[in-house]
């Protein structure tokens, strides 16, 4: 898809779909909700493996930081749902600053491992500050203010929709902003080419080290805002799980498009939900075999869809 398309097309269907859908099914906004915050997730990762090409099985840390970050500020009295929604972006920047120089240090393999030793230590130091982060009870005994002092989060869900609805096209916006700059496509030589853009002179490193502090601190945006629409932060929100479902999500929409990967984040959220509520218990086998055979059917993710019609299309011609 083009950078145009993604923006004077993609983004107003997105929007449109999104309200359309408030109007047609009131009954599920909580979903809603849940989708738009796990889409800017997705995206928030996309920046980082889509345009940089780095492979992170530890990214729900910054994700899970961002919920207790909420959660432990609502707690001690600030409850400003926009001040700590930003106090969840910068924390989980300035600690992808401190970590960038591991992860970006080393090949594709080292920073896999290296990730996913991240989201252990973390997980684990989680769970042992039980003091803090209320263990494997999580934390739900704080309080999330009214949006600008006007709209407080209600039970039906219409106050979250929309916050959660204007935080991911914001964060659309942002990631688009950034991929479309001379700094996003020096990521597209980095992912497509490392050698050659060292050979020119390319700061490398230092160019995957932002990527790795925006990504992070984007990723914080989404684990805040679940935080405040829950009422309720845990460690599955830093786990290794959440971390592998954003990959997941990532591979299923086409890694590198803003599009599809807002499009499979929702549809895999969408059928975990609707497996899960039919069997509480086996929705994994569900989800596992609809994986592999997306796979298969779709290896470029549904973002490759147009592509492989127009070649149905020349072949048929």
């Amino acid at each position: 898809m083009t950078q145009k398309y993604d923006l004077r097309v993609a983004l107003p269907i997105l929007i449109a779909l999104a309200l359309a859908a408030y109007v047609l099914f009131p009954g599920y906004l909580g979903l809603f909700s849940t989708i738009f915050i796990v889409a800017t997730f997705a995206l928030s990762y996309d920046l980082l493996q889509g345009y940089a090409g780095i492979v992170s099985l530890g990214h729900a840390v910054f994700f899970g930081i961002g919920a207790y970050t909420v959660a432990i500020l609502g707690g001690a009295g600030i409850t400003d749902p926009i001040l700590t929604l930003l106090a969840g972006l910068m924390i989980n920047a300035a600690v992808a600053g401190l970590l960038a120089r591991i992860v970006v240090t080393g090949n594709d393999f080292t920073r896999l491992l290296v990730t996913l030793g991240v989201g252990f230590l973390f997980f684990e130091a989680a769970n042992q500050a039980h003091w803090l982060t209320g263990g494997a009870d999580g934390l739900a005994s704080f309080t999330v203010g009214e949006i600008f002092g006007l709209f407080r989060f209600d039970m039906w869900g219409r106050t979250a929709f929309f916050y959660t609805l204007a935080i991911l096209v914001i964060v659309y916006l942002a990631v688009w902003r950034i991929t479309t700059s001379p700094f996003g496509l020096a990521l597209r030589g980095i992912r497509e080419n490392t050698t050659r853009m060292h050979a020119i002179g390319s700061p490398v490193s230092r160019h995957m080290a932002v990527t790795y502090v925006l990504s992070g601190g984007l990723a914080g945006l989404a684990g805040a805002a679940l935080a405040q629409t829950s009422n309720f932060a845990s460690l599955d929100m830093l786990g290794f799980e959440r971390s592998a479902e954003v990959v997941v999500m990532t591979a299923l929409g086409g890694t590198g498009s803003i599009p599809g990967v807002v499009l499979g984040a929702t549809i895999f959220t969408w059928f975990k939900d609707m497996l899960s509520a039919i069997s509480p218990r086996y929705w994994h086998l569900g989800i596992g075999l609809f994986l592999m055979a997306s796979v298969f059917v779709l290896p470029d993710g549904l973002a490759g869809i147009p592509a492989r019609v127009q070649r149905w299309l020349r072949r048929r011609s």
